[in-house]
């Protein structure tokens, strides 16, 4: 039974605060997280964690991401409600409820089976949704394109031209490039069909985006 008490709600205020103190300004974003109760993500023995700013595993040699970085990433893409948000690499589907608490229509992809099946399982019960795809997601997902956003939460060791192709004119990609230890934030916008403009932010540490453009197995 998911219960989400007075005390859980007190737990995210506290988050909250933390994120702000450490540079987070975007209120909605900062309400979002207030709103996404983080603590379902995680098994009862663990629930201590759930409102620590920090990432956590969840199995399948993934994490559920720090919420700073979350917020950051979140931040970054300047999220519009009805914007048709592309999100590469579902994990635990935390970032998916936070951008959909911002009015988004989300679309993700996820490479590894077991947490793509959780997270397409688990979201609507929870009341979150989202268009959910077992793949590759290195090479975006044509079907849905063009997006306003798109937003990778895996480090990549490049900027997958596809996924620059899948840009709405004025649309703005956020990923993490960089080698499997450490990789830079960067925020892309599309100018036009030949022109995008790039900026570069603090250096964060995920997972290896998997896939054609992304690390080998």
């Amino acid at each position: 039974m998911l219960t989400d008490t007075y005390k859980h709600k007190g737990m995210r205020k506290g988050l909250v605060k933390k994120l702000m103190e450490k540079g987070i300004k975007d209120e909605k974003v900062l309400k979002a997280i207030e709103c996404v109760p983080r603590h379902f993500f995680f098994e009862n023995a663990f629930l201590e964690h759930a409102y620590q700013d920090k990432a956590f595993p969840i199995g399948e040699g993934q994490t559920i991401s720090q919420p700073f970085t979350v917020a950051f990433q979140t931040e970054l893409l300047m999220v519009n409600p009805g914007d048709k948000v592309l999100e590469i690499g579902t994990g635990s589907g935390y970032q998916c409820c936070v951008l959909n608490e911002l009015g988004a229509r989300v679309y993700t992809i996820e490479y590894n089976k077991n947490l793509y099946a959780g997270a397409k399982a688990f979201l609507p019960k929870i009341g979150y949704n989202a268009v959910f795809r077992h793949g590759d997601g290195s090479q975006g997902w044509p079907l849905y394109a063009p997006y306003d956003k798109i937003l990778v939460t895996a480090g990549a060791p490049g900027i997958p031209a596809k996924l620059i192709e899948q840009l709405q004119i004025n649309g703005i990609l956020v990923i993490p490039v960089g080698d499997t230890e450490q990789q830079r934030m960067l925020r892309i916008t599309k100018i036009s069909e030949k022109q995008v403009y790039s900026e570069e932010f603090d250096y964060f540490r995920f997972v290896p985006l998997l896939g054609k453009f992304g690390w080998n197995e």
